[in-house]
């Protein structure tokens, strides 16, 4: 008999159009014959499944169960493809602990730390892998902007401390351009981050455990034709190249795999999750861990897997497999 899959995409950040696209690879890839699927967007409080003849069916928050037909579907897995709150930051993931129901991301903690930037440097360092001098500041908090100067060297980035896809990030380069740079970063979170500029090659990599074995993707250089790698440049292949694996020595990329599969056992990381970096002559720097990595035709991920001589079909098997187990 075929395990019932919930795929919940959408979410309520700005990246909830990435979120849908990347639950239509999946939907897309995905062996149906092995599993029954049902796309359920959630969004604010509507949490929806759209029925191909009986139209929008609500679910049932009590239990996160469908009703179609008088018939009670409940699932088997939670498919998590929710980028940003609420898939991505710990919420979803405690209601489903409560009911019992397994998932294909790491857990309520895991996912609420690493969706923190400042508090999840803070951790990284703490392991000995370089993170960029950066200043944590709270919207209900006043900041003085010649005492932030006095702490923080530009060029930085200005950005939402919870948040991805580069929504609300912004690159200053002069002191008259940091106070529009906070409150653009202000208008997607109640936190921001402020960090130093590093120059170097920007490198991801992605970890996936299965069976026991932490497998180490292979990396992915990004060259933004923009200034930096913003929204646009993420997902407009005429505005970035990512070339996978990376023109980079054998001796790099180990070392930025390695990294990666140590921070992943070290943050607790379950599921499949992607590393990000800078590398220069002077360190390997890192940026940032995304705990629910896009999935869309433009996304880093999907690239890395058929690198490594898997289908996106059978990847996602073992993702449900994995998470199943």
């Amino acid at each position: 008999m075929k395990k019932n899959i919930a795929l919940i995409a959408g979410g309520d950040s700005g990246e909830y159009s990435i979120s849908i696209n990347s639950a239509s690879m999946v939907l897309a890839q995905i062996d149906q014959s092995k599993y029954e699927l049902y796309l359920i967007v959630i969004k604010g409080r509507s949490w929806t499944y759209n029925h191909p003849e009986l139209g929008s069916i609500d679910i049932d928050k009590n239990d996160f169960s469908l009703t179609i037909a008088e018939e009670k579907i409940v699932f088997d897995l939670i498919f998590n493809l929710i980028h940003g709150s609420p898939g991505e930051n710990g919420k979803l993931q405690g209601y489903f602990d409560m009911l019992g129901l397994p998932y294909t991301s790491s857990n309520a903690v895991t996912s609420a730390l690493t969706f923190n930037k400042a508090y999840c440097n803070q951790v990284v360092r703490a392991t000995g892998v370089a993170v960029s001098k950066n200043v944590h500041l709270f919207k209900h908090r006043a900041c003085d902007l010649e005492t932030l100067l006095q702490n923080i060297s530009l060029p930085s980035f200005v950005k939402p401390n919870q948040g991805g896809s580069s929504v609300g990030m912004s690159k200053v380069l002069e002191a008259k351009e940091l106070k529009p740079a906070i409150e653009k970063a202000f208008a997607e979170d109640d936190e921001i981050i402020i960090e130093e500029f590093i120059k170097g090659r920007e490198l991801t990599c992605g970890v996936f455990e299965y069976d026991s074995e932490i497998l180490r993707f292979p990396v992915t250089e990004i060259i933004s034709k923009k200034d930096f790698f913003d929204y646009e440049a993420k997902y407009n292949p005429a505005f970035a190249e990512e070339i996978t694996p990376a023109e980079i020595t054998e001796e790099d990329a180990t070392r930025i795999q390695e990294t990666s599969a140590k921070l992943y056992q070290v943050l607790n990381c379950k599921g499949l999750v992607r590393f990000d970096y800078i590398l220069n002559s002077d360190n390997l720097w890192f940026l940032e861990v995304n705990t629910i990595p896009g999935m869309s035709n433009e996304s880093i991920v999907p690239q890395q897997i058929n690198a490594m001589g898997y289908t996106l079909g059978d990847f996602y098997s073992m993702i449900i497999e994995e998470a199943l187990r």
